[in-house]
């Protein structure tokens, strides 16, 4: 796992991100684990929620088939985050936009994605949608943050 100290090897400070989502159980700990690999130099990545729960097993078997570990990652309630201050702080949900800290990010971003965790019809999960989930954050966290 990534130290979290805010400079780069190049001595450069790293612009903090928070990825929100209500539950820190897949979208923003996918797109924490995401912008930590691809993003190392120039971004330090966190996450959490507004009713945090788990990291969902699914989320890390998707992170995982694309050579992403976070396992080592955790839930975590806005709360235990306060006393840092973010440069960007993302909602990726409709749940947490309203829960953003905006005292805490310069910039606040909304960009919800879908739900992997529910679905549709109310029947079981499915693995499928962790991986389109997954695949659609990481094109935008690639396309917005590291290929700029």
């Amino acid at each position: 796992m990534m130290s979290r100290n805010s400079s780069s090897g190049s001595g450069q400070k790293r612009t903090k991100v928070l990825f929100l989502c209500t539950n820190n159980s897949a979208r923003s700990q996918m797109a924490e684990g995401l912008l930590r690999t691809y993003g190392k130099d120039r971004f330090e990545a966190y996450s959490a929620g507004s009713v945090p729960t788990r990291v969902h097993p699914l989320a890390i078997k998707a992170m995982s088939e694309i050579d992403i570990d976070i396992s080592g990652q955790r839930s975590k309630s806005i709360l235990e985050l306060d006393n840092i201050e973010f440069d960007i702080v993302i909602s990726l949900c409709d749940g947490s936009k309203g829960s953003c800290p905006m005292a805490h990010g310069k910039k606040v971003l909304h960009r919800a994605f879908p739900d992997p965790v529910t679905t549709d019809d109310g029947g079981t999960e499915n693995f499928g949608r962790f991986v389109e989930v997954r695949d659609l954050i990481k094109k935008w966290i690639l396309s917005n943050f590291v290929d700029k």
